[in-house]
């Protein structure tokens, strides 16, 4: 038997589990990851990598290895809603709704206005990969794939664990202070008794992985075709194509088809039928897909009402799972690890007390509960776009044939029901416009001083953010420039860091700054935006809400942890009171 001591513990080795690995590494805290199966995923699965996830990538160093392989947002940056690729019925080759999403077309502005980097798309199937290289590079021989755990035991100081190495059939211990759990809610989850609380077996989504080519019928910067006609009364009848790359855009050379149906109904075991039923949907007769891989997976919307049982902590699917609509289910797990492991740095180091790790939850669980509402509200919408097209499941194929020649009739009647279409499907906007959504999330309570100031509207379509610097919010965006060097608020922390921003006129901060680290031995950078670095385009002045003096403590995972809007009368013990409860010392 070998046995390991490391701090903390990684199960699993997704894409919450491998990101864990990668944000540990980069802020010098030893761990060990183990993965119960011989390599990443075989399924494309999640692919929609939106800003705020692209934006812990690219403070962990990252980013740029994604976004050389990832899509580039003018490949992937629309979705479209048709009848058919082919055919020549007078109902085939339909364009029914275009839509912009995830910062494409008509939204790149605001998009790029917003954030520092584009979000990206790149299938599990070759993110995880990725992941693992920058895992590896950066903890050598602690990532280790086909090893299982077996079994554990927690005390007051950590958690012993069994783990077998299923290519040895070694099994050996690991003493941990701290573990992580990111197993998909496989194998702790079921153990610990975690309440799941939501909706689940809604619908057996039967997704195929397949290659063809179709670049004669792809629309080169879709990511996403709904194919909705008259036959679709059923589940084989309308189904959703996604493009998975390599090459992006019209020549990509892999796809997946997802047919949605109910969980009692046998035939979503039909294997034989999908091809055909493909090249039906399709109107492509000709084409021979080569299918990878079949895969089923339950449609639910789950959270657990626990995320931490003693020095455990659940992350990503083992936290939470819910539709895809939205794209939020891989983007809250990264987006959990990017939570959590800078505040085990913080309490590994001595910087902070152990009452800080209660901050996740406290965090994550309301965030993480808001997305898979959110998510779920975007699923259930479809349903409106099939009745605001006429679609009726169920109804005889005669009576869905005549809603489809009213709604293309060149008639008062089809541009009624045009109208009509348009506005049923701009609602999912919901799904693939949610800005607000995906990088708008604040945090109340947990790691976050109060300053009393009101709370900031959100937009209830999920469309518009509003840039903030009340605590709890995402520090804002704003391109800086640092003598010939153009740099984002994001880049004024490195991993692991707090950093205090604050003007020409906060020169007391540094001040501050250095009696906290004297009281505390807490290192805090201090920024004076106007000296060194200019805020050339006002952009900050602008979205800071300081005035001249203010200043904002900005947390590790660039979310504002404290904020003096005006210049305080004591700042040193305002600085230091407001350390003292944001690292719960």
């Amino acid at each position: 038997m070998t046995d390991i001591q490391v701090p903390v513990l990684v199960v699993g080795g997704g894409g919450c589990g491998l990101s864990s690995s990668i944000f540990l590494s980069n802020l010098g805290v030893e761990h060990l990851l183990i993965e119960r199966h011989d390599s990443t995923s075989i399924l494309p699965k999640a692919h929609y990598l939106n800003q705020r996830t692209m934006e812990a990538f690219r403070q962990h160093g990252v980013a740029d290895a994604i976004t050389a392989v990832g899509a580039p947002i003018e490949k992937f940056g629309k979705v479209r809603w048709t009848t058919s690729m082919g055919g020549e019925g007078p109902l085939d080759r339909k364009l029914i709704h275009e839509m912009d999403a995830f910062g494409g077309g008509s939204l790149r502005q605001r998009y790029e206005a917003d954030s520092p980097v584009m979000s990206s798309n790149y299938p599990q199937l070759r993110l995880e990969p990725l992941l693992r290289a920058e895992a590896e590079q950066r903890a050598p021989g602690r990532i280790r794939y086909h090893h299982e755990l077996l079994d554990w035991q927690q005390a007051p100081d950590g958690v012993t664990a069994t783990v077998r190495n299923h290519d040895t059939d070694e099994t050996f211990s690991v003493r941990a202070r701290y573990v992580i759990a990111a197993d998909g809610g496989r194998t702790i989850g079921p153990r610990l008794g975690v309440e799941m609380a939501g909706p689940t077996d809604m619908v057996d989504m039967v997704s195929t992985h397949f290659s063809c080519d179709l670049s004669d019928y792809w629309d080169d910067g879709t990511l996403i075709n709904w194919f909705l006609n008259p036959e679709g009364a059923d589940s084989w009848g309308s189904g959703v194509v996604v493009q998975m790359g390599p090459t992006w855009g019209k020549d990509s050379e892999e796809f997946v088809l997802h047919f949605a149906f109910r969980t009692d109904d046998d035939e979503r075991f039909n294997e034989e039928a999908i091809v055909p039923r493909m090249k039906e949907m399709l109107k492509l007769p000709h084409i021979e897909p080569k299918v990878h891989k079949v895969s089923h997976w339950i449609l639910e919307r789950v959270v657990a009402q626990q995320w931490r049982y003693g020095d455990i902590f659940l992350a990503g699917d083992a936290a939470h799972r819910q539709p895809p609509t939205s794209g939020l289910g891989l983007n809250t797990g990264i987006q959990d690890a990017y939570n959590l492991t800078w505040k085990l740095a913080k309490v590994l180091s001595g910087e902070a007390g152990e009452d800080l790790l209660n901050s996740y939850e406290a965090e994550r669980l309301p965030v993480s509960t808001d997305g898979a509402d959110w998510a779920l509200l975007a699923f259930m919408n479809h349903g409106v776009i099939d009745a605001g097209i006429g679609l009726a499941p169920g109804a005889p194929v005669e009576v869905n044939v005549a809603a489809f020649e009213a709604l293309f009739s060149d008639s008062r009647l089809g541009r009624a029901l045009r109208a009509r279409a348009e506005v049923a499907i701009g609602t999912q906007t919901w799904e693939f416009q949610a800005h607000d959504v995906e990088i708008g999330f604040t945090y109340e309570g947990g790691a976050v001083v109060d300053d009393g100031s009101d709370p900031i509207a959100r937009d209830d379509m999920g469309r518009a953010y509003q840039p903030s610097t009340r605590p709890g919010h995402r520090l804002p965006h704003a391109w800086l420039q640092r003598g010939s060097e153009r740099i984002s608020t994001h880049d004024l922390a490195t991993p692991g860091a707090l950093v205090l921003i604050t003007d020409t006129a906060g020169a007391v901060w540094a001040e501050a700054a250095a009696a906290v680290k004297d009281k505390l031995g807490v290192e805090i950078g201090v920024i004076s935006i106007g000296e060194t670095i200019t805020d050339p385009d006002g952009v900050w002045a602008e979205v800071s809400g300081l005035d001249a003096g203010g200043a904002v403590l900005v947390r590790p995972d660039n979310h504002i942890g404290w904020r003096s809007a005006a210049p305080s009368a004591a700042p040193v013990e305002d600085l230091l009171g407001a350390v003292t409860r944001l690292l719960h010392r």
